[in-house]
């Protein structure tokens, strides 16, 4: 038997071959399929709507009712829009949607692989569960309740509001770290004022039993947090790559969430494993003032709360051959998957000058697994047309679907571009 030559790796400075930035695009869904796909009608939305619908459904079958079953609703939807937050139910939740078999049909893995859109429920249980609150608490107060679980009932429907208006993208988008720090210390008041409004209420084993178990869902994090080592290497002033080898080897594809004040704010990155190595890597690049501030002055030790999380990328298992599109950093996360090549994938990578910004020996960890990659230096050529270097790949390697790691535009761009020509595509839908 004869060995056959060794696989020359492409320089990552150039258009590598399969760059097709002029190939044509299929021609559109019908209309119908192509508003499925609108931004509006996401499987988010979808879900948050669902909710609301069966709450309809059940106020609907069941009315009227009693101010203790007003309760248990109110309290069933809050304990619902809390739980499924949780990094350990968002994981069951991946293990679940991903369990089906390739030999599915595509259309049911391409819907099970919108499982990351799980924050629809989040959002139509605490929509509804304020609902019912507010229309037990006017009730409440109408029939004359005792005083003091009526006060209580009124000072967390105005934190509810607080919590919700905060919640909404315009405030969210725009101050996004005192949102985070409203939903925090909001929502821990409102747990509290959950367990006084249940004291001072007449003894139902239900509420205390639902209260209990939401308050072990919002602790569980937090009795796993510990501070550790963290080795830091900084290949240019736009990024650096933590090092982190403190007993844990999260599995591909999961985040991890650091913070150097834990009350203050947390920010999750891609953990990057490397098979057969214990520990794991973090990309971190200059993304805001936080992200600047790691990098210009490099922590020895940082907090984790020690609970890995499932991110969108892990759903490629749902399909045969998948390819990747990223851009910068966005790297990050799709190398895990890339290096642990559980599914066949295909790397469309577009960066500013990538060797200078990673570090050889970043790029060529990527180039010896990725032999066939489009790295795409924007430094050199360009702003790129990624729907039609996403389609490209995808045609060629003849994959069943596109997963996106980009900025919030272009993941929309190039999600919805394929969507609407009936191509499998996911990404980040920033919900959080």
């Amino acid at each position: 038997m004869t060995s056959s030559p060794p696989r020359t790796q492409p320089s990552a400075d150039v258009r590598l071959p399969g760059g097709d930035e002029t190939a044509a695009l299929p021609p559109l869904t019908s209309a119908p399929r192509r508003l499925l796909k609108h931004p509006r009608l996401m499987h988010y939305n979808r879900l948050a709507a669902l909710v609301v619908a069966a709450n309809l459904a059940y106020l609907y079958a069941s009315w009227p009712h009693s101010p203790r079953t007003i309760g248990h609703a109110a309290l069933a939807n809050l304990a619902l829009a809390v739980i499924v937050r949780q990094q350990y139910v968002i994981n069951l939740l991946f293990r679940l949607a991903t369990w089906a078999p390739t030999s599915w049909p595509l259309k049911v893995r391409w819907t099970l692989g919108k499982v990351y859109h799980f924050g629809g429920l989040h959002v139509g249980g605490a929509l509804a569960g304020s609902a019912w609150f507010v229309a037990g608490t006017v009730l409440a107060t109408a029939d004359g309740t005792k005083t003091a679980p009526v006060a209580t009932s009124w000072a967390l429907l105005a934190l509810l509001a607080v919590i919700i208006a905060t919640a909404l993208p315009p405030f969210r988008s725009r101050f996004h770290d005192h949102f985070e720090k409203i939903h925090r210390f909001g929502g821990w008041t409102a747990l509290a004022l959950f367990w006084a409004h249940a004291a001072l209420s007449a003894p139902d084993p239900v509420s205390f039993t639902v209260l209990a178990v939401v308050t072990f869902s919002v602790a569980l994090p937090w009795l796993r947090l510990r501070k550790v080592d963290v080795r830091i290497e900084r290949p240019s002033p736009h990024v650096v790559l933590a090092r982190f080898d403190h007993g844990v080897t999260p599995f591909a594809g999961s985040s991890t969430a650091i913070s150097r004040s834990p009350l203050k704010e947390w920010h999750s990155f891609a953990n990057v494993p490397a098979p057969g190595r214990p520990g794991f890597r973090l990309t971190i690049s200059r993304a805001g003032d936080w992200t600047g501030s790691f990098i210009d002055d490099m922590p020895s030790r940082v907090w984790v709360k020690g609970i890995t999380t499932a991110g969108v990328a892990n759903i490629e298992t749902l399909f045969k051959r998948v390819v990747y599109v990223a851009t910068g950093s966005g790297i990050g996360p799709c190398l895990p998957h890339l290096l642990a090549a559980e599914v066949p994938a295909r790397l469309v990578w577009a960066t500013r000058d990538p060797r200078t910004t990673y570090g050889d020996a970043l790029v060529d960890e990527i180039l010896a697994v990725q032999p066939h990659a489009l790295v795409w230096d924007t430094s050199r050529h360009g702003k790129p047309d990624m729907v039609r270097l996403a389609y490209a790949a995808y045609r060629d390697f003849d994959a069943e679907a596109v997963i996106c790691i980009s900025n919030k535009k272009l993941t929309w761009q190039v999600v919805q571009g394929l969507e609407r020509r009936g191509i499998p595509a996911y990404g980040a839908i920033w919900d959080s």
